[in-house]
């Protein structure tokens, strides 16, 4: 797996921009930028120090291709632990294939997707929760999964997996002692400190486990369902959540036929809205398609967003109270929000009255925005952000998820095994086991399998 040529690749977002930032990894990455540089005050590029800027231009034979910035990196002391380079230079997209054909001629390689920090990874420069931390911070686009992502990166999983691991380490290194001496029939390893030690270890993977419905929700989006009959306002409310006119909004009652979707982020959290198409009894065979839509999305949803036309309270109330709870007598575990909509036209007697039969409803007015930041309040108490604000550990890697699954398995079996007096050798192969599933989340066990499938999802230049 552990390769020494060098390797090129554009670090920037491709296409057309003011600058790009073309990267090159491996021993001899310095020595092969020399070959393309002329330095403005003639420097030898293989001679200058680490973490240094020179400009100058890259030059193909005699003929000059731009004009650039040169950072240089040695290693160790660099993202990957190898000699790097970056080569900054304009954005044209024909400067960037230009320079990247020429280093591939001077000996480069085009890098796979995720290269870069695989080599940083396989170098001990990060570990492999670490690297993974490297994807969801590329691809975080709200606050609360930034934080993640960084806390992810700055170690503090793998540091807490570490320290479990160590410590069950010293257990398991005297359980095996007692192999050795069999015989002689003593114990090296105090059962009271072990049985505290897999309680604690117990504790620590299930609060992690648990933080998994967090951190999922957190790095994809929560996704919300807007649902409710025909012409109530479900695309307007739509609009005003993203203050935009996102879907097309009629008088006329079936205008969504199929469902809208576009995400939002409220308080650091991300939320993903779908306007539904309007639940009502219809001949029309298009719009029949779009409500059976409707409960697919409310399926998938995790929040359900039922919508009403307040002002027809007093005609349709029973109606509406059968279809509320038909929604949440097929989906009993759902956060079901129920919101009246057009409250602009309601007396005070009208809501008083409202408010009486459904005392937990939410009125508001789309059309004129009045209600929405009450709405999005009421979202985002769903999501259980007290762990986020105290930087907690939320875990949101389904691999390390799987892998925490197994461990506290195993580290059950070790108590039972503790407690029914299980023989010191197999109680010795299910915490070998425990600890294997730790060394997957942090990398210290790896198999190239593994390395591919976790490094594929990276984008080239990183």
């Amino acid at each position: 797996m552990i390769q020494n040529d060098s390797i090129v690749a554009l670090a920037t977002p491709s296409g057309a921009g003011a600058i790009a930032v073309i990267r090159i990894s491996g021993e001899d990455a310095i020595a092969i930028g020399h070959s393309v540089f002329r330095s403005i005050k003639n420097k030898d590029l293989r001679l200058q120090k680490s973490h240094t800027l020179h400009l100058g231009h890259i030059v193909d034979e005699q003929k000059t291709l731009d004009e650039v910035l040169v950072s240089i990196f040695k290693g160790p002391n660099s993202y990957t632990g190898e000699n790097t380079i970056e080569i900054s230079c304009h954005g044209s997209t024909y400067i960037q294939q230009q320079i990247i054909q020429l280093l591939l001629r001077k000996g480069c390689r085009m890098a796979n997707p995720g290269e870069f920090t695989l080599r940083a990874f396989l170098n001990g420069k990060l570990d492999l929760s670490q690297a993974e931390a490297v994807a969801d911070l590329i691809s975080s686009d709200n606050e609360a999964s930034h934080q993640i992502a960084m806390q992810q990166m700055r170690g503090g999983f793998s540091n807490e997996i570490a320290k479990l691991r160590e410590e069950l380490l010293n257990f398991a290194s005297l359980i095996e002692l007692e192999l050795d001496f069999a015989e002689e029939d003593v114990e090296f390893a105090d059962r009271t400190q072990f049985h505290e030690l897999l309680n604690r270890i117990e504790f620590v993977l299930k609060r992690l486990i648990d933080s998994f419905a967090v951190g999922n929700v957190i790095k994809n989006g929560i996704p919300v369902a807007i649902v409710g009959e025909p012409n109530v306002g479900k695309s307007t409310l739509l609009n005003a959540l993203l203050n935009e006119e996102r879907a097309i909004v009629s008088e006329i009652a079936g205008t969504t036929r199929d469902t809208i979707e576009d995400e939002l982020v409220i308080g650091g959290i991300g939320f993903r809205f779908i306007d539904t198409a309007g639940i009502r009894e219809t001949e029309d065979v298009v719009e029949s398609i779009g409500i059976k839509k409707t409960f697919e999305k409310i399926e998938h949803s995790q929040v359900v967003v039922f919508l009403f036309d307040s002002s027809e309270f007093k005609v349709s109330g029973l109606k509406l109270k059968v279809e509320l709870e038909k929604i949440k007598n097929q989906f009993p575990l759902k956060p079901l929000v129920i919101i009246g909509n057009k409250a602009d036209k309601l007396t005070e007697t009208e809501i008083e009255n409202i408010k009486r039969e459904i005392p937990e409803i939410l009125l508001i007015s789309a059309k004129e925005k009045l209600g929405v930041e009450d709405l999005k309040n009421q979202l985002l108490s769903f999501v259980n952000t007290g762990a986020l604000r105290n930087n907690e550990t939320i875990v949101t890697n389904t691999r390390h998820y799987d892998s925490l699954l197994k461990a506290l398995d195993e580290i059950q079996k070790v108590k039972f095994g503790l407690e029914t007096n299980l023989s010191s050798d197999l109680m010795a192969l299910d915490i070998k086991e425990a600890l294997y599933q730790f060394g997957m989340i942090t990398g210290q066990v790896t198999n190239d399998e593994l390395l591919g499938n976790i490094f594929a999802n990276f984008c080239i230049g990183k």
